[in-house]
């Protein structure tokens, strides 16, 4: 008995999606699973220690420290000036693009 040509291609697409079962099934027993991964970011704040063990330090050595000291405190005002305007200017750009 001689099928049309419609009949054979619904047939065909019939079986496609318990090819494609079959296929995940198969895919699922064998297949390679990832390991989970977790990303952990921690924010803090930079602390300043500074320890004087019990040698005595030059004053020459004392007042080059306390120089380098401050001279990072105003590097680090600075920069946090600097954050703020660049902040600042994204939330203006942002008022003017609404």
């Amino acid at each position: 008995m001689a099928y049309s040509e419609t009949r054979i291609l619904v047939g065909g697409l019939a079986h496609v999606p318990v090819l494609i079962l079959i296929a995940n099934f198969i895919k699922g027993k064998f297949g390679i699973k990832p390991e989970k991964t977790i990303d952990t970011v921690v924010k803090g704040e930079p602390v300043k220690i500074i320890e004087v063990k019990d040698t005595v330090v030059k004053e020459g050595k004392a007042e080059a420290i306390k120089e380098i000291s401050n001279k990072l405190d105003s590097i680090e005002q600075k920069a946090d000036e600097v954050y703020e305007k660049v902040k600042k200017k994204k939330k203006d750009k942002k008022k003017k693009k609404k």
